[in-house]
């Protein structure tokens, strides 16, 4: 019994490292609680090493006669790990060339250098001879740098970016790429351009930041067994800010379905959408919200569209809307289900495509809005009108409000939280302003909710840079909103589902066509055959 206790222990813990994310502060403060229970520093340091060892030999294995690696050694404990792994390698075979640019080192740092040189690894004055090498360790900084890289350090950054170009040397970054602050991901002053980098313990916020994906490569964590304990002592059981893991992502997918369920059971999504200049917006909408599965769709255009959707998405109820003289819907009908009719609906996403002509038709939706508790997702246009009518009313609405913005549509929804240079911090910062969750689009997906909570999607694609990309995660997005309101389940989770599912779609058609043969509708089409790939039901992280 007590083994299967600790199993389920272990799973547990290796499923929260995954997850969780944190500050730097955050990191030193669970270090700060392993150290006092008694672990020693030079313990750990050479239990990370180790990891960090074992995976470099992984990675870049001796393959010829001599393999040579540059080591780049920094003054504090990233330094002292630089070190331990210069000197297992060593000792494994490799050839290594030592260079510390900073004379000033924490006494555990120097202990090892000086036990590296004792056996013959080489320390050198500059880095010109890692031209020579076929891979650099960067283990100048960990976490917690604040300050610009200025002066030698500096120089020695640039130098070695310049060589690792040059040559085409693969760059290993211990922690962070140095140069990188830990939280807001930005650049201080210069930078380590890394091709891989082994983040350390738990993910670091600053990884997840745009500003750093030019610098961090592949990120893989090295888990060195933080205990459960001190994680939840500091962070509590529910970490503030996650990142979206495969696990959790499948865990709120609403599969498998009883065999007893029918469409009504299943959501009904209302899309409001398309214009004659953006019909495209509204079929793309139509089929991404067909393949979240929910059980009935509605797709509400101006009437010129209706033939044309009906033909795409003949599964969809089309409801054509009078329309404008330049092809925009005028306005709503009755049959769309306002008044007491609209509690027929279990989610609502409105804007792709509508253009900003169809403001009004965003007001009164607005409008008839602000009593209900119906799940309302504001994308595109739909964000563009609620930039002119004032966001802070959301606030007042009982049902949750989803407002996905890329980073132009957020400048204009919040002009004032815009200059901030952390996504995530802006993305709550515009939650909590607004009473919304906030999914603010970019290589890093941040998401949050007016309560605190965040999520952070790790992975994506440059495939999604695509005009109508976004129109595929708000069908998506919507449909299993809709679900999880009939179904009871956590409409806050689900919206981050989508955002993962959507983006793995993205990494799927990339790796079959080419990031440049994902347009979107071939994105669309891939996310029912991404859930079908064996790799993503059956494995997990």
């Amino acid at each position: 019994m007590q083994d299967l206790k600790n199993k389920i222990q272990s799973q547990r813990r290796k499923e929260v490292i995954q997850q969780v994310v944190v500050t730097a502060e955050q990191m030193q403060a669970i270090e700060s609680r392993i150290f006092n229970a008694g672990f020693p520093v030079a313990a750990l340091m050479e239990k990370v090493a180790g990891r960090i060892t074992e995976k470099i030999c992984n990675l870049y294995p001796i393959n010829h006669s001599s393999f040579k690696v540059g080591m780049l050694v920094g003054p504090g404990h990233n330094g002292g790990d630089a070190l331990v792994v210069a000197r297992e390698l060593f000792l494994r075979g490799y050839e290594v060339l030592c260079y510390q640019p900073s004379k000033k080192f924490k006494p555990l740092t120097a202990d090892h250098a000086r036990y590296a040189a004792s056996l013959g690894v080489r320390f050198l004055n500059g880095v010109e001879t890692f031209a020579q090498c076929d891979l650099i360790v960067d283990g100048l900084f960990g976490f917690g740098l604040n300050r610009d890289l200025v002066g030698m350090i500096a120089h020695t950054v640039d130098s070695i970016n310049a060589i690792a170009h040059q040559y085409e040397i693969p760059v290993v970054s211990i922690d962070l790429p140095s140069g990188i602050h830990s939280d807001t991901g930005a650049v201080l002053g210069t930078a380590i351009g890394a091709t891989h980098t082994l983040c350390l313990g738990l993910w670091k916020q600053g990884l997840f930041q745009d500003d750093a994906l030019l610098y961090t490569g592949k990120s893989e964590l090295i888990d060195f067994d933080i205990p459960l304990a001190d994680i939840e002592t500091i962070l509590g059981p529910t970490p503030l800010i996650q990142r979206i893991t495969k696990k959790s992502a499948l865990s709120f997918l609403p599969i498998p379905r009883p065999l007893t369920t029918h469409k009504y059971k299943e959501g009904h999504l209302l899309c409001i959408c398309g214009s004659q200049r953006y019909m495209g917006a509204a079929i793309l909408t139509g089929l991404a919200a067909r393949a979240s599965g929910v059980g009935l769709l509605s797709i509400a255009v101006p009437s010129g569209l209706k033939t044309a959707i009906a033909t795409r998405i003949p599964d969809a109820i089309t409801i054509g809307c009078p329309e404008t003289a330049s092809g925009a819907i005028a306005h709503l009908p009755e049959d769309v289900g306002f008044g007491e009719g609209l509690e027929k609906y279990d989610a609502i996403a409105c804007g792709p495509g509508l253009s900003i002509e169809a403001l009004h038709v965003i007001e009164k939706l607005l409008a008839q809005m602000m009593s209900s508790t119906i799940p309302l997702l504001l994308d595109a246009d739909g964000l563009n009108g609620m930039a002119k009518l004032g966001i802070k009313q959301l606030k007042s609405r009982p049902g949750l409000t989803v407002l996905t913005p890329h980073l132009g549509e957020f400048k204009r929804l919040f002009p004032s939280i815009a200059p901030m240079t952390d996504r995530i911090k802006m993305a709550q910062s515009a939650a909590e302003t607004s009473g919304a969750m906030v999914v603010l689009k970019g290589g890093r997906v941040a998401i949050a909710h007016p309560d605190g909570r965040a999520w952070i999607n790790p992975e994506s694609t440059p495939a999604l840079a695509r005009g109508g990309s976004g129109d595929v995660l708000t069908g998506l997005m919507g449909g299993l909103m809709a679900q999880a309101t009939v179904r009871g389940l956590d409409i806050t989770s689900m919206a981050a589902t989508a955002v993962w599912w959507h983006a793995q779609a993205g990494r799927v058609a990339a790796q079959e066509r080419t990031e440049l043969g994902v347009d979107a509708e071939t994105l669309a089409q891939y996310l029912i055959p991404m859930l079908q790939s064996t790799d993503y039901i059956n494995d997990a992280d």
